[in-house]
């Protein structure tokens, strides 16, 4: 069986590596999520430790509460998707269940919206509910071919089988992915909410390039704010998971500014903004989904005309208006 591991809100990477190790002691088989869930199998420990999922999950909350104050939340599967579904689907720190049981899956999934589903953000969301697809176990029940019409022939087979509870993947053990940061550092303690805006702009835009360089999306974007009070000087961080992984800087952008403007930073002195990619993956395996319109793939042939003018006259050649100036 799978657990999915939910700590709760972002951890700093030094207590996100103990979670990591605490996680480990009960198996060797897990994966890390950053910066707020891992991955365990615990197939193999059930015996050594003579408990089941349940039972080492139950252990592995107690240990995470007395070590570190946290209410974890886990879900458990006989798969990561049903396993992370689990977990999302009702009030933080428990440990829910779904069996081994086909017909238990199927109960599990029966009424689960669409967009709960790993891939379905708002606008596939709203293309399937035009057609009435608006649960799990609607879209299971109907035919691939009309789902592949709607969807593209990939996109179309691969919702059809979340919906259904079917994932091929497996844990795979190792350390924490690589993050990718950029930070901009105010000549002076900045109160203008508008140019800090034009920092984050320009934070994204820097991102965004890098990510693309790389070859990797993220699906994680934290934010963190250094600022000024009086008591010296303070930070505060703040994440979202995007509905799907990208490198694709107006969606980047669309999400840092709305980690922003949910601070209400209105009166604070701003001394630094940084902002992390977490969870990385191959921008080659990464499914794109669809928008049904041509402002998207419009904006995407201008990011890649404008990588390719960066990478030809240097980072600072191409910007927008809002950033010029800074660096």
């Amino acid at each position: 069986m799978i657990l999915y591991l939910h700590f709760g809100d972002p951890q700093p990477e030094p207590v996100y590596r103990r979670l990591l190790d605490m996680v480990g002691e009960f198996t060797p088989v897990a994966q890390a999520l950053p910066p707020d869930a891992a991955l365990a199998d615990v197939s193999g420990s059930t015996r050594y430790f003579d408990r089941d999922a349940a039972g080492l999950a139950g252990l592995i909350r107690m240990r995470a509460a007395a070590l570190h104050g946290l209410d974890v939340t886990v879900g458990i599967g006989p798969n990561p998707l049903l396993a992370r579904l689990a977990a999302h689907r009702g009030e933080p720190g428990a440990v829910r269940t779904v069996p081994d049981d086909p017909e238990a899956v199927t109960r599990f999934l029966a009424g689960l919206p669409a967009s709960a589903l790993p891939g379905v953000g708002p606008a596939t969301a709203r293309t399937l509910a035009s057609y009435g697809l608006r649960t799990a176990d609607r879209i299971a029940a109907t035919p691939l071919l009309t789902l592949q019409r709607i969807l593209g022939a990939a996109s179309g087979r691969e919702l059809r089988d979340r919906a259904a509870g079917i994932d091929p993947s497996r844990v795979t053990a190792g350390a924490p992915p690589r993050t990718v940061e950029v930070e901009h550092r105010f000549a002076q303690d900045e109160f203008d909410a508008v140019r800090r805006e034009a920092a984050l702009t320009h934070l994204t835009e820097q991102l965004g390039a890098r990510l693309r360089d790389e070859r990797q999306t993220c699906r994680v974007l934290a934010l963190t704010v250094q600022y000024a009070d009086r008591t010296g000087q303070a930070s505060i961080t703040r994440s979202r998971t995007l509905p799907e992984a990208t490198a694709h800087t107006p969606q980047l952008r669309a999400t840092a500014h709305a980690l922003h403007g949910a601070l209400g930073l209105q009166r604070a002195r701003v001394r630094s903004l940084a902002l992390r990619a977490g969870d990385l993956g191959d921008a080659a395996s990464t499914s794109r989904q669809l928008t049904f319109g041509p402002d998207d793939d419009r904006a995407r042939r201008i990011e890649a005309a404008a990588d390719r003018a960066r990478a030809r006259f240097g980072a600072g050649a191409v910007r927008p208006a809002s950033t010029a100036g800074m660096r």
